[in-house]
């Protein structure tokens, strides 16, 4: 049996905020932004995902900002760390993982499983993005 995940329910205090940091900042695909029985939903679509991230008025199962150790994968974390500061997400520097502790990225690093950034929306709910250029 497969079990897929396809929503994550990110807690927001201002859709419009979010709808413009989601698409406009990530790079998210706007799924829909439907408004029904007066509750706004919007579904966003990371490129290349199967999982989904969904944001509404009525859809708050914990305090917007509380929402921690969602993960992005990407296989080149220098260019996605490019393109979130080009789009003005503030993303912090990127670090590697392995070894006895997280250090700063150096250019001859290969961030393959150990290379991270995180960066959070403007609620405060935290993301992280991990390089896998290849899986075993």
């Amino acid at each position: 049996m497969n079990w897929t995940l396809e929503v994550i329910v990110v807690p927001v205090t201002d859709l419009d905020r979010a709808r413009t940091f989601y698409a406009d900042g990530l790079g998210f695909h706007v799924d829909h932004d439907t408004v029904r029985g007066g509750q706004r939903v919007i579904q966003f679509t990371p490129p290349g995902s199967g999982c989904s991230v969904v944001m509404g008025s009525a859809l708050r199962p914990m305090p917007p900002g509380t929402l921690r150790g969602m993960q992005l994968v990407v296989n080149d974390l220098r260019a996605a760390h490019a393109e979130l500061l080009a789009r003005g997400v503030p993303a912090g520097d990127i670090q590697v993982l392995g070894g006895p502790s997280p250090r700063p990225a150096t250019a001859d690093d290969d961030l393959n499983f150990v290379g991270f950034l995180s960066f959070q929306d403007p609620d405060g709910n935290g993301w992280t993005v991990q390089q896998i250029t290849a899986r075993p």
